[in-house]
């Protein structure tokens, strides 16, 4: 045959200067959380939080916005990159392998007939070759689609660090300075990072905005699976459950995830434009646009 060569985590109530405990008891309501809130990588994030406020002497709330985008274009960006380029080679081969896999099942066919394989045998003869010739390919073009979740397995676990880090100042688990530096460190209408944004003004813009990046993301697809449709759903319903959930985390929490999803989605654009992904070597593919930014309106406002 052809071949090819908490319990309550995030209720916690606050009193200014000395938050009230949570339970950690091992085994508790608390326990993991808490174990989680006491890691090597939480620490990090501490002390990485802390010496960048340090360091560039800004106030909390501007030192938290600008670790968000210092992280995301640091690390987050470049696996964005990483992620374009894989995916604009599994585009690109989809052609060869939809060739390949007519080929292939006219072979299997001829086979079938000589050998008088049944339906079921000749269908399991065409799916198991065609999966060796679709790996071979991703072998070839270095491109498998596993790759292509690099992304999400540094960015979440990224994010909860720095999410736990931030909680961990605002209850006074770094310490008191640090909590009373943050409970005046806010501005506008969230003065106080420590408690909750009490006018939902960052919950709410945070939900709108991660519902802006799930509806752009959906304007990109032409042909949806029933999976896609599904994740599209999900993403939407994750955007709205953020809502409340940011409105009883401390304000310092709900301002690093508004930060990092505005920074996010303005790295998603910018892996948009042509010239952008020309600079990342990111081949071209037929559903490339040359008026991106064009295309999106006109898919939000249709």
């Amino acid at each position: 045959m052809w071949r090819l060569a908490r319990g309550r985590p995030l209720t916690v109530a606050f009193a200014r200067g000395r938050p009230l405990a949570v339970a950690a008891a091992s085994g508790g309501p608390g326990g993991w959380y808490e174990w989680a809130a006491q890691s090597t990588a939480v620490r990090w994030a501490e002390e990485g939080l802390v010496g960048l406020q340090a360091a560039a002497g800004l106030p909390w709330w501007a030192a938290i916005a600008c670790g968000a985008a210092l992280l995301r274009t640091a690390v987050t960006l470049p696996l964005a990159a990483h992620q374009g380029r894989l995916l604009a080679k599994l585009e690109n081969l989809q052609p060869e392998i939809k060739k390949l896999a007519e080929r292939l099942r006219y072979e299997v066919s001829v086979r079938g007939k000589q050998q008088r394989w049944s339906e079921k045998v000749a269908r399991f003869h065409f799916k198991k070759n065609l999966r060796r010739i679709i790996t071979e390919l991703y072998i070839r073009d270095n491109c498998h689609p596993f790759k292509a979740t690099l992304l999400v397995w540094v960015q979440i676990p990224m994010w909860v660090c720095v999410s736990l880090a931030l909680r961990n100042c605002s209850v006074g688990a770094r310490g008191s300075e640090v909590q009373e530096q943050f409970s005046a460190g806010g501005a506008l209408w969230f003065t106080d990072l420590t408690a909750p944004d009490s006018t939902w003004i960052l919950p709410v813009s945070l939900g709108l905005l991660n519902l802006l990046i799930v509806e752009i993301f959906a304007s990109q697809k032409m042909e949806v699976s029933r999976f896609q449709k599904f994740a599209t759903n999900f993403f939407r319903v994750v955007s709205v459950v953020m809502i409340p959930v940011a409105a009883t985390v401390p304000s310092s929490m709900a301002l690093y995830w508004l930060s990092s999803s505005f920074v996010g989605l303005s790295h998603n654009l910018l892996l948009r434009s042509p010239t952008f992904r020309r600079l990342c070597c990111i081949p071209r593919t037929k559903s490339d646009s040359d008026t991106p930014y064009r295309d999106i309106v006109a898919a939000l406002t249709t």
